[in-house]
């Protein structure tokens, strides 16, 4: 083999390995993000999860059966901190299902951010629940950004067993929201909060963007469902299946 021959060769090997290392080098990182991001959606599905459980193991002072039962979706955002409010940063983080055939759908990731939460503002920590009741509001949420009281209005919901969920208010609102703070769990009215997909997420786990997972033609089943989220919507079946 001539001098030329052997060292054509020896660069097409080089060239070769170079290609694979770096081949190997961009997906490795990739794979171990993915696999953060599946960690750290199952341990937002189990705070969110945990976070409504302890709100409804209390049935005198959680929401009223008869408004989850009408509930569309419902949005869970646990631990909000209040400097993401008033810094304008993220505020908190959570997780949205809307009501499928049979109980509840997968899961997207949301931030939430901004606006005003009443006096509750004060506390370190809050735990948010957002009922939302029509598909005029679920239609909010398949967008890049959705805020509550400019493009959908918000009231503060009843609590307990016994309260009255069928004021002219509660029958015409889009979204009836709940704030827990220090044990205290109550119905708050809540104005300019920003709600944003977490697309980041929810395609590190699902493949697909908030829009997607939440769009009544996605077909999503609990089998389909990845492993490491299907707690939240379990946990929503606990409570309410029906429509």
């Amino acid at each position: 083999m001539s001098r030329r021959a052997t060292y054509l060769k020896k660069s097409a090997l080089f060239l070769i390995a170079v290609i694979l290392i770096a081949g190997a080098a961009g997906i490795a990182p990739s794979q171990d993000r993915d696999s953060r991001k599946m960690a750290e959606a199952a341990k937002e599905a189990q705070k969110a999860a945990d976070a409504f459980t302890e709100i409804m193991n209390v049935p005198e002072k959680a929401i009223p059966q008869s408004l989850l039962d009408k509930a569309a979706a419902i949005a869970v955002f646990p631990d909000v901190i209040k400097a993401g409010f008033i810094v304008g940063g993220r505020g908190g983080h959570g997780l949205i299902s809307r009501r499928v055939k049979g109980g509840w759908g997968a899961p997207a990731a949301f931030d939430l951010g901004g606006g005003s939460v009443g006096l509750q503002i004060g506390a370190t920590k809050t735990d948010f629940v957002l009922l939302f009741m029509n598909d005029e509001a679920l239609g909010g949420l398949l967008k890049d950004k959705f805020e509550i009281g400019a493009e959908g209005s918000a009231v503060a919901g009843p609590v307990g067993r016994t309260a009255a969920a069928s004021t002219d208010a509660l029958l015409k609102a889009q979204i009836i929201s709940y704030s827990r703070s220090k044990g205290l769990f109550a119905g708050l009215e809540i104005k300019g909060v920003v709600i944003k997909p977490d697309d980041d997420e929810n395609v590190a786990v699902y493949g697909m963007k908030a829009r997607e997972i939440l769009s009544p033609a996605q077909p999503w089943s609990m089998a389909k469902m990845p492993a490491e989220v299907r707690i939240f919507p379990r946990t929503l079946a606990r409570y309410s299946t029906g429509r």
